[in-house]
């Protein structure tokens, strides 16, 4: 590493100067060795041409200062910003490690300085000549004696000047490398130096010029900024292009440090050769394989992670590794290749992604013995080195078949030998180190064996992952670790003889037959065999057993090992089902095994020769210890003893749920049942659920309960227990998948309809059989406009509120569509089919039809009010909005859009509840009676189900349009008001005290009627009036809206009161009459003057009426001053009747004069909506008829005039705004004349909704005296 400190003159801020004040700025230039070469390069700027711009500027995303990158890891290399750098004015060039490798230029080696001294004026350059042209940058140096201005109010601020330096050729070819711009404020001398890189190409001898753009001062006494030639360099780089060696150099601001910082460098580092038939994955190292190795090489190198080529190329390699000892020849490529290809699978990294099962990523940057190298980087993937048969081979701890067959004829008298460790000695918890990429430093991973930490408490190891920098492989090699400890501790030796101690090697996996640790005599030598027969030597003290599976391993001529299964065993012949490759030899070794009685397998550790012999030693090997290790997968049981023997496991494990009642709610609870086994009279269970802790329980009985059960995947081991109380050795299992109460009821059947009226049916069914749904369920009742079969239970909406689920009858609105229900349990599982029926309701009494309103058929669409409801033009009806806004999505591009699946709705879910209130209200102009029926057409939706939204297989999914969507819901609701619903009626008011007159032509309103009253001038109090009296069609009279208090007795003889708001009491003073409207309590309503102000809501009054005994609430009003003058106001305002709370709606009758609509919408599932097409509402009045049986004279002679006759109620004869007219639907008049003669007649005229006017005439066309009844038919009935 080579660091050149150099100073350079620039601009920069000091805080100890003034703001735009001009001083120095310090560069340091380092040159790091990264690597012996060729290297791959900076994985960041991968995809980018070494040696170029982009590439160096990506690459600063790799290069760290202090931890820091350089560059962020957001910047664009191709368009960087000041913003992207951690650190400014920061040059990086590398170099990769080849052969050929130019120098770094700017690493300056011989400097030669001129001076020159001319003062630089615009219009007159100054030029000098060079003729080295072995220079590879030139330096100009420019002295500016003072730049500043002097202002002619005494201010000194700075200045600026413009300057350009031009390099002119031999051959007159001229370029401009410095265009620049001096600005700020010097009071002393200040020089600024320029370098200026001169390529190779250039034509000596080579001018430079300096020139001035900025005109001279005119004044030089007011603005100084001259300045000068001072002097060129003449720079000849250092020239050392360190073949083979990959380094960079980095020049950056030492102004931003305070020492010489660290540097890291993130780079992908030798390219080795590799297989002829495997190719890298560039992102993550590992090496893939296609086809068949043939024992050869690339000629090429290529960087990999691959930990097995890392050893090899080290081994070989002459300029750093041991090529001058170790040939290519001299390694068994193939045992190479095998432990490659196992390091590159892919495998769980344990955080929801894969990784290479071993990688190597590890800088050797000290010197050390070769033996402790090759041993680390061996470790890495697990693995021993060791020389056999002139080679230098690897054996590494992978799945490996047994290769080698030991019992006790093929070892010598003294048997085998066992060794362990105490378990109370073995680690329980291991840290591991790795070098954490991210945060640039070494991280642990720890990990632990639950059960023996509880055992034996925390044994604590700290291990060292050599090369290791991922997580996930440093948590493998912990588990590995904890898994010999606790169970590959125990060894085996024996030694056995020359045959077989030249064929084991360290690495392979033997079996064992022992008989004095398995109990039993179940191997020995062959006497003769064929390919599919061994007549084995003894059968008098073997255990030839022919039962539970039995296999046969054998040793062929080649070393190998067979196994095949045993289809009989006659006497000392053992036949087995599938021939061996070739007949085994006699004298050779055999071991007969079933599943109830094993080998034991060992891995070899060592093979040492021993005069004759050989000794072996081997430690526990468990082959699914790998599985187990990387994805948690149980350990295999091996029995290889039989000592103790334990009774049979029960067979026949079955298990089922049922239901039953506890405490009036539906539980679950699980029955296990099985076999009993003779001799056994007690049992231990063993259960656990979802993976969690196994709970035991040991019972007398061959059945077994689990209460309040729920849902999930049961796992059952069933014990038998010996005499002595020792479990059987396996116990039978059972995976019971309960579904607890997440089964659905079953489909509701028997659905009938009967008509009670023409405004209700009775719906009968068959009552549900499910606990849970007679017990805390219900029975759901939808309905829907569709009369077609398409018509379906989830797009339909709730048309009462949901029933106990006990019951099997209910009356509901009688409409015209399809009824459907659906059983719903107490956990919220609805039945899979509903029962359905179709209504068409029958046509009574012709109604009139007041309106209909659809506001799916508005343009636009849905034009109303919408609270978290939209338009979906994607679905062309109402629905529920999403829960997230498209305005809150940050940075909308290509990257950020392809996450959502669905524009209407983004990420988040549904809204649980919208509102849409209909355009318009519907006024009858007057109080009637009106018949409502809703339009409902509605389609369920299940976002998640959306062709956009899906990521599963086409196969795999349960419906293509959504329709499973059942958590959803609407509801037409209807507010009514009695008087003008319209807030727009402009009127004018005074007050005085507590009565407000209201001035509005044809206001509309009654007595008692409540208006809401926004009192847009005057001092009156905004809120809902009661209309106290109508003076005319014009003027009415309402109280005015009053605060309401409490008031308590303070003194009961003197009737002393207090009375006090929850708020301000509104700017009383002492004095101030105010009127009080007593609610409870003893005291009596009245006018009452303000005694005292006790704080800001408190009053004192005094009463005559003395002891009070009890306190009250009251509404009070100011209505005197306290100089005894009413209060008054006036001025304008705007009133309309209140609307009552929204009530739902199926059908039904409702009196009121003014009527406002709004669907309410819901979902109980963020992945659920309800699409509204049709929405809408249907208003009618019924025929009336009105009859007035007793006589009324018509008294037409007497007072020369026609009768106006009043109906009792008046009838609805439309509106202008609903029916185009207020005379659409005008009453017809029926008359009976009581004493009339021959020539007599009536003429009835003037038919409105309140009156008629009649005329009794004689034949001569008089006015005559006649007694009359009418009847009266027309629609609706007013109030």
């Amino acid at each position: 590493m080579g660091i050149v400190n150099r100073s350079e003159d620039d601009v920069v801020v000091d805080s100890t100067l003034p703001s735009n004040a001009l001083s120095s700025k310090q560069f340091a230039t380092i040159v790091d060795v990264l690597s012996e070469g060729e290297i791959e390069g900076f994985p960041s700027a991968a995809g980018f041409t070494k040696g170029t711009a982009n590439y160096n500027t990506a690459a600063l995303k790799d290069v760290y200062l202090g931890k820091t990158p350089v560059l962020r890891a957001s910047a664009d290399p191709t368009n960087t910003q000041s913003t992207d750098f951690n650190f400014q004015d920061v040059e990086f060039e590398p170099r990769f490690g080849t052969s050929d490798q130019t120098f770094i230029s700017g690493i300056a080696n011989i400097e030669s300085e001129t001076g020159v001294g001319v003062k630089v004026e615009n219009g007159t350059p100054v030029s000098r000549q060079i003729t080295n042209s072995n220079i590879n940058a030139v330096r100009v140096t420019l002295r500016f004696n003072s730049l500043q201005t002097f202002e002619t109010n005494g201010d000194i601020n700075g200045a600026t000047v413009d300057l350009k330096i031009k390099i002119i050729q031999n051959n007159g070819t001229t370029t401009t490398p410095i265009d620049d711009t001096v600005t700020g404020r010097s009071s002393s001398a200040y020089n600024r130096d320029y370098r200026i890189n001169i390529p190779s190409t250039h034509v000596f001898p080579i001018t430079v010029s300096v020139e001035r753009t900025t005109a001279d001062a005119e004044d030089p006494t007011r603005l100084r900024d001259e300045f000068f030639f001072q002097a060129f360099t003449e720079i000849v780089d250092e020239q050392r292009p360190y073949p083979d060696i990959a380094h960079a150099a980095l020049r950056f601001d030492s102004e931003q440090f305070s020492s010489v910082p660290g540097r890291m460098y993130k780079v992908r580092g030798v390219k080795i050769k590799i297989p002829h038939n495997g190719t890298v994955d560039s992102t993550t190292g590992r090496i893939t394989y296609s086809g068949t190795f043939n024992g050869t090489l690339t000629t090429t190198t290529h960087w990999t992670s691959d930990p097995a080529w890392i050893l090899f190329d080290l081994l070989t390699n002459t300029r750093y590794g041991l090529g001058d000892h170790i040939t290519e020849a001299q390694l068994d490529k193939f045992a190479f290749y095998s432990a490659s290809v196992y390091c590159s699978e892919l495998v769980d990294d344990g955080f929801g992604s894969q990784e290479p099962r071993f990688s190597c990523n590890t800088i050797l940057q000290a010197r050390q013995d070769a033996y402790e190298v090759v041993n680390s980087l061996t470790s890495v993937m697990r693995s021993i080195s060791f020389w056999t048969a002139g080679s230098l081979t690897i054996s590494q701890d992978r799945p490996t078949d047994s290769s080698y067959l030991f019992n006790l004829a093929n070892i010598t008298s003294q048997g085998f030998g066992y060794s362990g460790t105490s378990l109370k000695t073995r680690a329980t918890v291991v840290s591991v180190s790795y070098f954490d990429m991210d945060n640039q430093e070494l991280d642990f991973e720890t990990v632990e064996d639950t059960s023996a930490k509880t055992k034996y408490g925390v044994l604590h190891k700290k291990i060292t992952g050599f090369a290791c920098s991922s997580r996930g492989q440093a948590a493998r090699l912990g588990r590995f670790l904890l898994f010999e400890e606790q169970n590959s501790t125990e060894t085996i030796n024996f030694t056995t003889g020359l045959a077989e101690g030249v064929v084991v090697r360290p690495g392979q996996v033997i079996e064992v037959s022992d008989p004095v640790r398995a109990g039993l005599r179940r191997g020995g030598r062959i006497k003769s065999a064929t390919t599919t027969t061994v007549t084995v030597d003894d059968t008098e003290d073997t255990d030839l057993d022919s039962t539970n599976s039995p296999t046969l391993s054998v040793i062929l001529s080649d070393g190998s090992v067979e196994t095949r299964d045993v289809s009989g065993i006659s006497g000392a012949v053992i036949t087995v089902s599938s021939a061996f490759s070739s007949a085994p030899n006699a004298n050779s070794i055999w071991i007969l095994s079933n599943t109830t009685l094993q080998t034991t397998t060992w891995r070899v550790v060592s093979v040492n020769e021993d005069k004759d012999n050989y000794a072996v030693i081997g430690t526990a090997y468990n082959l699914g210890k790998f599985a187990f290790i990387e994805d948690g997968s149980p350990l295999p049981v091996r029995n290889v003893s039989i000592l103790n023997e334990l009774k049979d496991a029960p067979a026949n494990l079955t298990a089922s749920q049922q239901f039953y009642v506890e405490d009036e709610k539906a539980k679950v609870k699980i029955i296990l049942d099985f076999e009993a086994v003779s001799g056994v009279n007690q049992y231990k269970i063993q259960y656990r659920k979802d993976n969690g802790n196994f709970t035991t329980a040991t019972i007398a009985r061959t059945d077994f309960e689990i209460f309040d059960a729920s849902q999930g995947l049961y796992e059952f081991r069933v014990f038998s227990l010996n005499a002595t109380f020792e479990a059987s050795a396996e116990p039978t299992t059972l995976s019971f998948n309960a579904v607890g109460k997440t089964a659905k009821p079953e489909d509701p059947s028997g659905l009938t309809s009967e008509p009670i009226s023409d405004r209700f049916i009775k719906l009968r069914f068959n009552p549900s059989i499910s606990v849970d749904v007679t017990h805390g369920g219900n029975v759901v009742v939808r309905h829907t406009a569709d009369t077609s079969s398409s018509a379906t239970f989830q797009n339909s909406v709730e048309i009462i509120p949901r029933l106990p689920g006990n019951v099997s009858e209910t009356l509901v609105p009688a409409l015209s569509g399809t009824y459907s229900i659906k059983f719903l349990d107490d956990t919220g599982n609805l039945s899979v089919n509903a029962a359905k029926i179709i209504v068409t309701k029958p046509d009574p009494q012709p109604n009139q039809i007041v309106t209909t309103k659809r506001e799916d058929q508005t343009s636009p669409k849905f034009n109303g009010t919408r609270v978290r409801t939209v338009f979906s033009d994607e679905f062309n009806g109402l629905v529920l909005d999403g829960v997230e806004f498209f305005d809150n999505v940050t940075n909308v591009g290509a990257s950020a859009t392809d996450g959502i699946s669905n524009f209407d709705f983004l990420s988040g879910g549904i809204a649980s509840q919208g509102f849409y209130t209909f355009v318009d209200d519907l006024d009858l102009e007057a109080v009637f009676n009106l018949s409502l029926e809703r339009h409902f057409k509605t389609a369920s939706i299940l976002v998640s189900g959306l062709w956009d939204s899906r990521l599963t297989l086409v196969n795999a999914m349960p419906d293509w349009d959504g329709t499973l969507a059942e958590n959803v819901g609407a509801k037409l609701q209807v507010a009514t008001c009695q008087g003008v619903p319209t807030s727009s009626l402009v009127s004018s008011y005074s007050q005085v005290q507590d009565l407000i007159t209201i001035t509005r032509t044809s206001h509309g309103a009654s007595v008692n009627d409540q208006i809401l009253t926004d009192f847009t001038g005057g001092n009156a109090t905004d809120g809902l009036l009661k209309v106290a009296s109508i003076t005319n069609a014009n003027v009415l009279v309402a109280e005015a809206v009053r605060v309401l208090a409490e008031y308590e007795v303070v003194n009961a003889s003197t009737g002393e009161i207090r009375f006090f708001t929850q708020g301000n009491h509104g700017g009383l003073v002492v004095g101030d009459t105010v009127n009080l409207r007593v609610l409870t309590g003893e005291l009596v309503s009245g006018d009452y003057v303000v005694g005292a102000l006790l704080s800001l809501n408190t009053v004192k009054i005094t009463t005559s009426s003395n002891n009070l005994l009890t306190s009250g609430t009251c509404e009070f009003i100011k209505v005197k001053d306290n100089s005894g003058n009413n209060v008054t106001t006036s001025g304008s305002c705007n009133i309309s009747s209140a609307f009552s709370p929204f009530n739902t709606f199926a059908n039904g009758e409702y009196t009121a004069r003014g009527f406002r609509f709004r669907a309410d919408i819901f979902s109980d599932d963020p992945d659920e909506n309800i699409e509204i097409d049709e929405l809408g509402y249907t208003a009618s009045m019924k025929r009336r008829t009105e009859t007035v049986n007793t006589a009324i004279a018509s008294q037409c002679a007497t007072n020369s005039s026609a009768k106006t006759v009043n109906f009792i109620n008046s009838f609805y004869t439309g509106t202008s705004e609903l029916n185009s007219s207020n005379s659409a639907f005008l009453p017809t008049i029926g008359i009976t004349l009581e004493g009339a003669v021959s020539g007599d007649y009536f003429k009835i005229t003037s038919v409105t909704g309140t009156q008629f006017v009649i005329e009794t005439r004689d034949v001569n066309n008089n006015f005559k005296n006649l007694s009359f009844k009418y009847t009266a038919v027309g629609f609706g009935k007013g109030v």
